[in-house]
């Protein structure tokens, strides 16, 4: 019980201090409304890009770390009760099939803001 307690203790500090680091970092990252529009709009295009690039790259990643993690324990699971397989199966292709929908999700956001820049004036 104790060890629980610890490792909840841990999780909070934690948490906490990822939240107030947020707090400090975010507003240094704030830009005024005037030189947004004065830039053209080019560095928000850049970092956006940059952005969705990382996001499709850790997606991608840890999609593939949990889809081999997913596959590894399907097969010692059919290794242990052989007549279980079907059951087994089915899950595991439907678990392999809701983690890789996430990660075409991402792509679909990633070229969500590779082609229409965010903040961008409505061209008519």
């Amino acid at each position: 019980m104790e060890e629980a307690f610890i490792v909840r203790t841990r999780l909070v500090l934690a948490l906490t201090v990822l939240f107030v680091a947020f707090a400090i970092v975010v507003p240094v990252y704030a830009q005024d409304a005037a030189a947004i529009a004065a830039a053209g709009h080019n560095e928000m295009v850049k970092w956006s890009i940059i952005t969705a690039g990382f996001a499709l790259a850790i997606a991608a990643a840890f999609g593939a770390l949990s889809q081999s993690r997913g596959l590894s324990a399907a097969a010692e699971a059919i290794a242990r009760n052989p007549s279980a397989a079907g059951d087994i199966r089915g899950a595991m292709i439907l678990g392999l099939v809701l983690i890789e929908s996430l990660v075409i999700y991402v792509l679909l956001i990633s070229l969500i803001l590779f082609f229409l820049p965010p903040f961008a004036p409505a061209v008519r």
